[in-house]
Order: C-alpha cells, then sequence, then structure tokens
C-alpha cells in the first residue's frame, strides 16, 4: 500500500514579521521627524536671515543718524553680520541635536589652523581695521593706492572697493593699500591742475604770459584765490615752455583740465603766434685740399 505524500507550506515566522512591521514604523518615525526638523532648520534660517539684515539696518540707520563715519558704519555691519550668521548657524545645529560644545572646540581649533594657513587674510582684516582707526580716507573720496586710481566706494573688513576714472570697480585687498602709499585728492579743498605750453622762439613770452593769465580766470570753477600760474618752465629746441596751473576743487578737476587745453590752444591760435617748430643750424667746412 501506497501513501500519497502531499507538500506542506512551512509558516512564516511571526517574529520575523514583527520585527519588520517595527523596522518600517521607526524608519517612518525617523524620516518624517527629521524631514519636520530640516523643514523647521529652513525656516529658522530664512527667518534669522531676515531678522539679522533688518537688525544690520537697523543699527546702521542710528547710526547714521548719530553722524557717525560712514566707513565705520560699514565696517560695523559687516562684522556684526557675520557674527549674528555664525551665531545663527551654531542654533540650527544644536536644533538638530549636534553638541554646540564640541562644535564651538572644533570651530576655534580650526580657526586656529585657518588663521596659521591664512596669513595673508588676516593681516587684510588687520589693515581694515587700522584703515578704519587711523582714517587715511574715506567712503566717497578720490585717491590713488595700491597702483588703483579711483573713488572710494566701500571699505570692508578684507577689501575695499574702488571705482576708477573708467568706471570699473576694482576690489583691493585692504593691506595692499595700507602698505603702500596713499595719495587723497579729496582731502584739501582744492588741487592744481599741471599743464604746458610750448612757445615759438619768436614769442614774447610776457605778452603771451599776460593773455593766457586773463583767459584762464574766465574758465568755469578756476579759483580767483589762489591765482592761476603761468611762468617759464623750461627751454627746448622749438622754444620756451610756459607751466599753465590754474586750480580747482577736485569735482570739478577734469573739467578745468580739457578747458585750460582748449583755452590755451585758442589763445596762442588767436594771438597770430607762429607754430613751435624747431630749428638747426647745419654747418659745412670746406675740404682743404
Amino acid at each position: 500500500m501506497y501513501l500519497l505524500q502531499v507538500p506542506v507550506e512551512l509558516p512564516i515566522d511571526e517574529v520575523q514579521v514583527e520585527q519588520v512591521n517595527v523596522f518600517v514604523q521607526t524608519l517612518k518615525e525617523q524620516v518624517t521627524n527629521f524631514g519636520l526638523k530640516f523643514l523647521g532648520a529652513i525656516a529658522l534660517w530664512i527667518v534669522g536671515q531676515w531678522l539679522i539684515n533688518k537688525g544690520v539696518r537697523l543699527m546702521s540707520r542710528v547710526l547714521k543718524r548719530q553722524s557717525i563715519e560712514p566707513t565705520l558704519i560699514a565696517y560695523l555691519a559687516n562684522f556684526l553680520g557675520i557674527s549674528l550668521k555664525i551665531v545663527l548657524i551654531v542654533a540650527i545645529l544644536g536644533y538638530f541635536g549636534i553638541e554646540t560644545t564640541s562644535f564651538a572646540a572644533l570651530l576655534a581649533a580650526a580657526g586656529v589652523a585657518i588663521g596659521a594657513a591664512w596669513g595673508g587674510l588676516l593681516a587684510n582684516f588687520a589693515a581694515g581695521v587700522f584703515l578704519v582707526i587711523f582714517r587715511p580716507f574715506s567712503v566717497g573720496d578720490f585717491i590713488s593706492a595700491a597702483g588703483v586710481t579711483g573713488t572710494v566706494e566701500e571699505i570692508g573688513l578684507f577689501v575695499s572697493s574702488i571705482n576708477t576714472l573708467d568706471n570699473v570697480r576694482t576690489i583691493v585687498g585692504n593691506n595692499k593699500i595700507f602698505s603702500d602709499n596713499i595719495q587723497n585728492f579729496s582731502a584739501n579743498p582744492y588741487r592744481r591742475v599741471d599743464l604746458v605750453a610750448q612757445l615759438n622762439h619768436a614769442v614774447n613770452h610776457a605778452e603771451a604770459i599776460n593773455l593766457l593769465q586773463e583767459r584762464l580766470s574766465q574758465i568755469p570753477n578756476v579759483m580767483d584765490e589762489p591765482r592761476p600760474d603761468v611762468e617759464i618752465l623750461e627751454f627746448n629746441l622749438a622754444g620756451p615752455v610756459l607751466a599753465v596751473r590754474p586750480y580747482c576743487n577736485n569735482e570739478h578737476y577734469w573739467q578745468v583740465y580739457f578747458d585750460t587745453n582748449k583755452v590755451i590752444r585758442e589763445t596762442l591760435g588767436d594771438a597770430g603766434y607762429p607754430v613751435p617748430e624747431q630749428h638747426y643750424a647745419i654747418r659745412s667746412t670746406a675740404a682743404i685740399s
């Protein structure tokens, strides 16, 4: 007699099913909690950024009402903004459960390492502090420093912005500015425009000087005191060279510069003076036979 054997399916372990369910439930809770914390961190960053910008602008307005130097205001605003952003980042990390004390120690160690590696950056920072304290120039001054000539737009923590004469914004490291010679054309109430006028040998220089002085006083924005200087500067093969030097405010420098060139051309031309030209004397000696 033969027995028919029917295959029997093994029952699934209920313990394993329960473990899988617990794992899936835990994973869902962790993902949900992380997602909520991530969204909360984004919201905290957006709100914190808005509050920081609002606070920095409010501080700037208050300092401006107190007639504080604009350079110092910009410097303090940058420093306060960066400091508050660091605090905001630490707060967000603490919100995620990261130990901020350890992070602060790590940040300090990183700061020492970065300071040793980025000595030039710290030099720019130190130079920026000295620029604010000693104030060799201010925002809005027309200066020449570190090989750049233009109007100062901003003095930052590490760099300064200068708009050149051809309207190009140039960013220069503070240390390069502070370690170089600085010319501040806006520090004094007026400056001198230096030009020259070439005369022919046949021209009466005294008459030419009187004509130029009379015409220079008629140029707009040329100062009456000190009076424009017109004197013989040197001599060359074409004749005497006159130094033509009117005085004006720095804001009107280029207008006076170009107008003075026009006056020199028109004055000497209207007077009928001959064109300056070099004269050579050529002498030949007959050969002795």
